[in-house]
Protein backbone atom coordinates (compact mmCIF):
# COMPACT_ATOMS: atom_id res chain seq x y z
CA UNK A 1 0.00 0.00 0.00
CA UNK A 2 1.45 3.33 -0.89
CA UNK A 3 2.18 6.22 1.52
CA UNK A 4 -0.43 8.41 0.64
CA UNK A 5 -3.23 5.64 0.89
CA UNK A 6 -1.86 5.02 4.50
CA UNK A 7 -1.93 8.50 5.53
CA UNK A 8 -5.66 8.77 4.06
CA UNK A 9 -6.35 5.85 6.02
CA UNK A 10 -5.37 7.17 9.30
CA UNK A 11 -6.89 10.46 8.29
CA UNK A 12 -10.24 8.47 8.34
CA UNK A 13 -9.87 6.42 11.45
CA UNK A 14 -9.18 9.74 13.32
CA UNK A 15 -11.23 12.36 12.27
CA UNK A 16 -14.43 10.36 13.00
CA UNK A 17 -14.32 11.19 16.25
CA UNK A 18 -15.68 14.73 15.18
CA UNK A 19 -19.13 12.78 14.56
CA UNK A 20 -19.54 12.74 18.86
CA UNK A 21 -18.78 15.88 19.66
CA UNK A 22 -22.02 17.77 18.83
CA UNK A 23 -23.36 16.79 21.80
CA UNK A 24 -21.57 18.46 24.06
CA UNK A 25 -23.67 21.59 22.40
CA UNK A 26 -26.47 20.22 24.09
CA UNK A 27 -28.28 22.92 25.69
CA UNK A 28 -29.20 22.12 29.47
CA UNK A 29 -29.94 18.72 29.13
CA UNK A 30 -32.33 17.29 31.90
CA UNK A 31 -31.01 16.16 35.35
CA UNK A 32 -31.60 12.58 34.26
CA UNK A 33 -29.88 12.81 30.95
CA UNK A 34 -26.84 14.23 32.14
CA UNK A 35 -26.59 11.02 34.57
CA UNK A 36 -27.51 9.07 31.69
CA UNK A 37 -25.08 11.08 29.30
CA UNK A 38 -22.39 10.89 32.23
CA UNK A 39 -22.71 6.84 32.44
CA UNK A 40 -22.18 6.13 28.80
CA UNK A 41 -19.00 7.93 28.50
CA UNK A 42 -18.02 6.05 31.57
CA UNK A 43 -19.23 2.89 30.11
CA UNK A 44 -17.23 3.75 26.77
CA UNK A 45 -13.75 4.60 28.69
CA UNK A 46 -14.36 1.44 30.57
CA UNK A 47 -14.06 -0.34 27.65
CA UNK A 48 -11.06 1.60 26.13
CA UNK A 49 -9.35 0.80 29.50
CA UNK A 50 -9.63 -2.66 28.68
CA UNK A 51 -8.43 -2.80 25.34
CA UNK A 52 -5.92 -1.14 26.07
CA UNK A 53 -4.28 -2.82 28.80
CA UNK A 54 -4.79 -5.62 26.77
CA UNK A 55 -2.30 -4.97 23.90
CA UNK A 56 0.08 -3.56 26.50
CA UNK A 57 0.73 -6.43 28.52
CA UNK A 58 1.34 -8.42 24.71
CA UNK A 59 4.87 -7.63 24.98
CA UNK A 60 5.33 -8.70 28.48
CA UNK A 61 3.42 -12.08 28.24
CA UNK A 62 5.55 -12.84 24.95
CA UNK A 63 8.36 -12.23 27.43
CA UNK A 64 7.21 -14.38 30.25
CA UNK A 65 6.32 -17.40 27.70
CA UNK A 66 9.54 -16.94 26.40
CA UNK A 67 11.05 -17.05 29.96
CA UNK A 68 9.02 -20.04 30.10
CA UNK A 69 9.83 -21.75 27.89
CA UNK A 70 13.85 -20.91 27.89
CA UNK A 71 14.00 -19.15 24.97
CA UNK A 72 14.62 -15.50 26.82
CA UNK A 73 15.46 -14.42 30.22
CA UNK A 74 14.59 -11.76 32.94
CA UNK A 75 15.69 -8.93 31.27
CA UNK A 76 12.63 -8.63 28.82
CA UNK A 77 10.50 -9.39 31.79
CA UNK A 78 11.96 -6.92 34.22
CA UNK A 79 12.03 -4.30 30.95
CA UNK A 80 8.31 -4.65 30.56
CA UNK A 81 7.37 -5.25 33.14
CA UNK A 82 8.42 -1.73 34.72
CA UNK A 83 7.46 -0.30 31.54
CA UNK A 84 3.80 -1.35 31.97
CA UNK A 85 3.58 -0.81 35.59
CA UNK A 86 5.53 2.66 35.62
CA UNK A 87 3.56 3.89 32.46
CA UNK A 88 0.10 3.15 34.46
CA UNK A 89 1.08 4.73 37.44
CA UNK A 90 2.44 8.16 35.60
CA UNK A 91 -0.22 8.50 33.54
CA UNK A 92 -2.83 8.13 36.67
CA UNK A 93 -0.68 9.96 39.31
CA UNK A 94 0.69 12.73 36.71
CA UNK A 95 -2.54 14.07 35.75
CA UNK A 96 -4.31 13.63 39.58
CA UNK A 97 -0.99 16.19 40.59
CA UNK A 98 -1.77 18.40 37.44
CA UNK A 99 -5.07 18.75 38.16
CA UNK A 100 -4.31 19.54 41.76
CA UNK A 101 -1.92 22.32 40.71
CA UNK A 102 -4.98 23.54 38.63
CA UNK A 103 -7.07 23.99 40.77
CA UNK A 104 -5.02 25.95 43.05
CA UNK A 105 -3.74 28.17 41.09
CA UNK A 106 -7.08 28.83 40.17
CA UNK A 107 -8.52 29.16 43.36
CA UNK A 108 -10.13 32.54 43.60
CA UNK A 109 -8.55 35.44 46.21
CA UNK A 110 -9.85 37.92 48.13
CA UNK A 111 -9.79 41.01 46.48
CA UNK A 112 -10.77 45.02 47.68
CA UNK A 113 -14.26 46.59 46.44
CA UNK A 114 -13.74 48.00 43.17
CA UNK A 115 -11.31 45.54 41.87
CA UNK A 116 -13.53 43.47 39.99
CA UNK A 117 -12.37 44.31 36.36
CA UNK A 118 -8.61 43.79 38.08
CA UNK A 119 -9.92 40.04 38.88
CA UNK A 120 -11.40 39.19 35.88
CA UNK A 121 -7.98 39.99 33.81
CA UNK A 122 -6.17 37.83 36.36
CA UNK A 123 -8.52 35.03 35.51
CA UNK A 124 -8.41 35.39 32.26
CA UNK A 125 -4.34 35.06 32.12
CA UNK A 126 -5.02 31.95 33.92
CA UNK A 127 -5.64 29.97 30.94
CA UNK A 128 -6.73 26.16 31.84
CA UNK A 129 -7.05 26.88 35.40
CA UNK A 130 -9.26 29.62 34.63
CA UNK A 131 -11.44 26.65 32.88
CA UNK A 132 -14.57 25.55 34.36
CA UNK A 133 -14.59 21.53 35.97
CA UNK A 134 -16.02 19.92 33.12
CA UNK A 135 -13.47 21.52 30.51
CA UNK A 136 -10.60 20.45 32.29
CA UNK A 137 -11.61 16.93 32.73
CA UNK A 138 -12.76 16.86 28.85
CA UNK A 139 -9.14 18.17 27.96
CA UNK A 140 -8.56 15.45 30.59
CA UNK A 141 -9.97 12.83 28.55
CA UNK A 142 -9.28 13.87 25.38
CA UNK A 143 -5.31 13.48 26.15
CA UNK A 144 -5.90 10.36 27.41
CA UNK A 145 -7.86 8.93 24.03
CA UNK A 146 -5.22 10.83 22.07
CA UNK A 147 -2.25 8.67 23.40
CA UNK A 148 -4.61 5.64 23.34
CA UNK A 149 -5.19 6.53 19.55
CA UNK A 150 -1.47 6.64 18.72
CA UNK A 151 -1.72 3.01 19.53
CA UNK A 152 -4.00 2.43 16.77
CA UNK A 153 -2.47 4.80 14.60
CA UNK A 154 0.45 2.48 14.80
CA UNK A 155 -1.11 -0.75 14.26
CA UNK A 156 -2.73 0.24 11.25
CA UNK A 157 0.61 1.96 9.58
CA UNK A 158 2.34 -1.84 10.72
CA UNK A 159 0.38 -3.92 8.92
CA UNK A 160 0.10 -0.93 5.33
CA UNK A 161 4.10 -1.16 5.86
CA UNK A 162 3.59 -5.76 5.22
CA UNK A 163 1.05 -5.43 2.80
CA UNK A 164 -2.03 -6.25 4.81
CA UNK A 165 -3.92 -4.06 3.04
CA UNK A 166 -7.43 -6.15 3.95
CA UNK A 167 -6.14 -5.97 7.58
CA UNK A 168 -5.36 -2.24 7.51
CA UNK A 169 -8.93 -1.50 5.77
CA UNK A 170 -10.65 -3.55 8.58
CA UNK A 171 -8.79 -2.09 11.45
CA UNK A 172 -9.65 1.21 9.84
CA UNK A 173 -13.37 0.81 9.88
CA UNK A 174 -13.47 -0.74 13.42
CA UNK A 175 -11.17 2.26 14.51
CA UNK A 176 -13.44 4.83 13.18
CA UNK A 177 -16.14 3.64 14.40
CA UNK A 178 -14.86 3.73 17.90
CA UNK A 179 -13.46 7.24 17.79
CA UNK A 180 -17.30 8.09 16.66
CA UNK A 181 -18.35 6.77 20.21
CA UNK A 182 -14.70 8.18 21.80
CA UNK A 183 -15.58 11.58 20.96
CA UNK A 184 -18.65 11.68 22.64
CA UNK A 185 -16.84 10.53 25.75
CA UNK A 186 -14.86 13.66 25.59
CA UNK A 187 -17.78 15.81 25.82
CA UNK A 188 -19.80 13.66 28.02
CA UNK A 189 -18.65 15.99 31.50
CA UNK A 190 -20.02 19.42 29.53
CA UNK A 191 -22.90 18.02 28.53
CA UNK A 192 -23.93 16.29 32.07
CA UNK A 193 -22.78 19.93 33.54
CA UNK A 194 -24.60 21.94 31.12
CA UNK A 195 -21.51 23.55 29.62
CA UNK A 196 -22.06 24.53 26.53
CA UNK A 197 -18.75 24.81 24.56
CA UNK A 198 -17.78 26.68 21.59
CA UNK A 199 -17.74 25.15 18.04
CA UNK A 200 -14.29 25.95 18.24
CA UNK A 201 -13.35 23.84 21.74
CA UNK A 202 -14.89 21.38 20.60
CA UNK A 203 -12.65 21.34 17.24
CA UNK A 204 -10.06 21.45 19.53
CA UNK A 205 -10.27 18.56 21.40
CA UNK A 206 -11.19 16.23 18.31
CA UNK A 207 -7.47 17.41 17.21
CA UNK A 208 -5.86 16.16 20.77
CA UNK A 209 -7.95 13.09 20.52
CA UNK A 210 -7.92 11.97 16.91
CA UNK A 211 -4.96 13.54 15.54
CA UNK A 212 -2.86 11.19 17.16
CA UNK A 213 -4.55 8.54 15.43
CA UNK A 214 -2.68 10.25 11.87
CA UNK A 215 0.50 10.98 13.51
CA UNK A 216 0.88 7.37 14.70
CA UNK A 217 -0.38 6.39 11.33
CA UNK A 218 2.88 7.96 9.64
CA UNK A 219 4.91 6.47 12.67
CA UNK A 220 3.53 3.09 12.37
CA UNK A 221 4.33 3.10 8.55
CA UNK A 222 8.22 3.64 9.26
CA UNK A 223 8.79 1.12 11.89
CA UNK A 224 7.07 -0.47 15.10
CA UNK A 225 8.19 -0.49 18.17
CA UNK A 226 7.02 -2.80 21.01
CA UNK A 227 8.56 -0.49 23.50
CA UNK A 228 6.90 2.87 21.73
CA UNK A 229 3.56 0.59 21.83
CA UNK A 230 3.38 -0.37 25.58
CA UNK A 231 4.65 3.20 26.83
CA UNK A 232 1.89 4.68 24.87
CA UNK A 233 -0.99 2.41 25.80
CA UNK A 234 -0.21 2.29 29.66
CA UNK A 235 -0.39 6.23 29.41
CA UNK A 236 -3.69 5.94 27.81
CA UNK A 237 -4.99 3.61 30.53
CA UNK A 238 -3.83 5.65 33.34
CA UNK A 239 -5.03 9.11 32.57
CA UNK A 240 -8.32 6.97 31.38
CA UNK A 241 -8.68 5.29 34.49
CA UNK A 242 -7.96 8.93 36.26
CA UNK A 243 -10.83 9.85 34.12
CA UNK A 244 -13.28 7.11 35.18
CA UNK A 245 -12.69 7.89 38.73
CA UNK A 246 -13.40 11.79 38.10
CA UNK A 247 -16.58 10.65 36.74
CA UNK A 248 -17.66 8.45 38.89
CA UNK A 249 -17.42 10.98 41.35
CA UNK A 250 -19.80 12.97 39.51
CA UNK A 251 -22.24 10.21 39.02
CA UNK A 252 -22.43 9.69 42.95
CA UNK A 253 -23.34 13.46 43.77
CA UNK A 254 -26.18 13.16 41.20
CA UNK A 255 -28.02 10.46 41.86
CA UNK A 256 -30.09 8.53 39.80
CA UNK A 257 -28.09 5.14 40.26
CA UNK A 258 -30.09 3.07 38.20
CA UNK A 259 -29.52 5.46 35.46
CA UNK A 260 -25.73 5.44 36.01
CA UNK A 261 -25.69 1.51 36.26
CA UNK A 262 -27.84 1.32 32.37
CA UNK A 263 -25.23 3.98 30.97
CA UNK A 264 -22.39 2.09 32.50
CA UNK A 265 -23.74 -1.15 30.76
CA UNK A 266 -24.80 0.51 27.48
CA UNK A 267 -21.43 2.33 27.30
CA UNK A 268 -19.61 -1.23 27.64
CA UNK A 269 -21.88 -2.70 25.09
CA UNK A 270 -21.16 -0.16 22.69
CA UNK A 271 -17.60 -0.40 23.11
CA UNK A 272 -17.20 -4.28 22.77
CA UNK A 273 -19.65 -4.57 19.61
CA UNK A 274 -17.35 -1.90 17.53
CA UNK A 275 -14.53 -3.97 18.30
CA UNK A 276 -15.94 -7.27 16.81
CA UNK A 277 -15.80 -5.07 13.98
CA UNK A 278 -11.89 -5.12 14.01
CA UNK A 279 -11.70 -8.81 15.38
CA UNK A 280 -13.58 -10.28 12.79
CA UNK A 281 -11.51 -9.02 10.13
CA UNK A 282 -8.76 -10.91 12.20
CA UNK A 283 -6.97 -8.55 14.48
Amino acid sequence: MGEGQTLILGFIAGVTILLGLPLGRLKTPRQGLRQFLNALAIGILLFLIWDVLTHAYEPLDGALNNLHNGSGGMGPVLGYGSLFLGGIAFGLLSLAYYERWLAGKGRPRPFPPGAMAVAEVRADRLGLAGWSPARRLSLLIAVGIGLHNFGEGLAIGGSAATGAIGLATVLVIGFALHNATEGFGIVAPLAADGDRPSWGFLLAMGGIGGGPTFVGTVVGRQFTSDVMSTLFLTLAAGSILYVVIQLLGVARKVGRLELLYWGVMLGLAAGFITDMVVTAGGA
